[in-house]
């Protein structure tokens, strides 16, 4: 929590998140991720974490997953690949695939309803590969979102998140604040 703080990725107001929901704190994951000092310790501890299982490859979703990939690879000495929005999907693009059977670790920055996450465990799958576990930096759900595959958070919040109609800012008639990776909405 500290080093989001120090990196001032924590922050208070009213947001729409990239799910569509409203929530009155935001982690801004860019912020952190600009520190490379920073970023590589939690990236260490996703991989210490998961260095029992065999990993082949450890993948994430754009944008933010593709430096978390590429470390926590590094650190687990394997491959890094990334999948890429099509649609209402994710998919491997530019010459990236896996192989049928490979095993691969998922990686993500901010969890809140698991939504990038499971469309990257849907791209493994649909290469014939194997999600073998699931780790993010910050678990913002405060542990609501479960996976069929082994788990790890370097950080659990619970940070509420409201559908606009249940919204109490938006009932207060508080500004919504878009940050960058949000929707229009």
């Amino acid at each position: 929590m500290k080093i989001l703080e120090d990196t001032g990725a924590v922050m208070n107001g009213h947001f729409l998140l990239t799910s569509g929901l409203h929530s009155p704190r935001y982690v801004e994951k860019f912020r952190l991720l600009q520190y490379p000092d920073h970023t590589a310790p939690l990236c260490d501890m996703v991989a210490d974490h998961f260095k029992g299982i065999e990993i082949h490859s450890v993948a994430g979703p754009t944008l933010g997953g593709v430096i978390l990939a590429y470390e926590v690879a590094r650190a687990l000495k394997v491959r890094s690949i990334y999948a890429e929005r099509e649609g209402d999907s994710r998919v491997f693009r530019r010459g990236l695939s896996l192989n049928p059977g490979e095993k691969v670790l998922v990686v993500d920055d901010i969890l809140t309803t698991g939504g990038s996450v499971k469309e990257v465990v849907e791209a493994v799958r649909a290469e014939g590969a194997i999600p073998a576990a699931v780790g993010v930096l910050v678990d913002r759900s405060g542990g609501q979102v479960r996976f069929e595959v082994p788990f790890f958070s370097c950080l659990q919040l619970a940070i509420p998140a409201y559908r606009t109609e249940a919204c109490p800012q938006c009932a207060q008639g508080v500004p919504l604040i878009k940050p960058g990776g949000a929707p229009d909405r």
